[in-house]
């Protein structure tokens, strides 16, 4: 790999940083808060990245009471006549207290793909790694949820979700979880934002609730503003240049099990073509939580 510096980067990172910069638009994100949040460093995002940047951030990093990526399934503001199946609800309220199975599906020769971006990015980054066999997730997943609170008033600024396959110590997921409202949709939105370097990687989900009482996320949109994947890479002087990916979708549908876990399936499509999908078994465990 190719170093330009501490402020470049690697020299794919910087590739990827122009082609946003090149192709994207220039935006004031006091203006844009829901294209706002943390960004990276040059050389590595992994496991211990949220709890540097709760102290960079005067944040507080809690893992002390059961913890959700949402706080409360209300400020969604879904339909009330269709109620979400009650595990649904418990495992995004209480998210830490549940321990994770995963397994992918690569579709065809998108796992070469796969591979390339994790040859060139994800390993090195020790973020998204995504798993290319079964092997990778074989032994597991590690699942730390962590919330940033402001340490004046106590409120919930945003919250980690860290997640690690045990098998090979690679991050798959180091995204923080909120919720916003963007220009292109009436409704909430469940925001991820995934930390990269000098920037980051944002998904604008939509959420809706099904006759069966399943939910689904859905990061499908048609334009700037809308739900949906957004490259972000910052400026400084609070500006950004930002880069809306409308060829780029994914749906999460979670539901409740049989066996009285809740699963999901995670799809990805590229030119409305899938590519990967992801499935997970989320088991409740509190005594496996509060080990963490």
């Amino acid at each position: 790999m190719i170093w330009l510096g501490e402020k470049r980067g690697y020299l794919s990172d910087w590739l990827t940083q122009r082609w946003v910069c090149i192709t994207g638009q220039n935006i004031s994100l006091a203006e844009h808060p829901w294209l706002d949040g943390p960004t990276g460093s040059p050389r590595l995002i992994g496991k211990e990245f949220f709890d540097k940047y709760a102290e960079e951030h005067e944040l507080s990093a809690e893992r002390g009471r059961p913890r959700g990526l949402i706080q409360n399934f209300e400020d969604l503001c879904l339909d009330h006549a269709t109620p979400v199946a009650g595990g649904v609800r418990d495992f995004y309220e209480r998210t830490s207290e549940y321990e994770l199975d995963a397994w992918s599906e690569w579709c065809g020769p998108f796992r070469f793909f796969g591979w390339l971006l994790a040859t060139i990015f994800s390993r090195r980054l020790q973020q998204l790694n995504v798993p290319l066999s079964p092997l990778d997730s074989s032994q597991g997943i590690t699942s730390a949820v962590v919330q940033l609170r402001d340490r004046n008033s106590g409120r919930v600024e945003q919250t980690a979700w860290i997640r690690e396959l045990i098998a090979t110590k690679n991050v798959l997921y180091a995204g923080s979880y909120s919720l916003c409202r963007v220009p292109g949709y009436s409704k909430p939105c469940v925001k991820v934002v995934f930390p990269l370097p000098n920037g980051n990687g944002i998904v604008l989900m939509k959420p809706l609730v099904h006759a069966d009482a399943t939910f689904t996320v859905a990061s499908i949109g048609e334009k700037f503003g809308d739900p949906g994947f957004y490259f972000v890479v910052h400026a400084g002087n609070g500006t950004a240049r930002a880069r809306y990916v409308a060829s780029l979708r994914e749906t999460i549908h979670v539901y409740p099990s049989t066996e009285g876990a809740v699963r999901a399936d995670h799809s990805l499509s590229l030119w409305g073509i899938r590519f990967l999908r992801l499935h997970y078994r989320m088991r409740f465990a509190p005594t496996t939580a509060l080990a963490r």
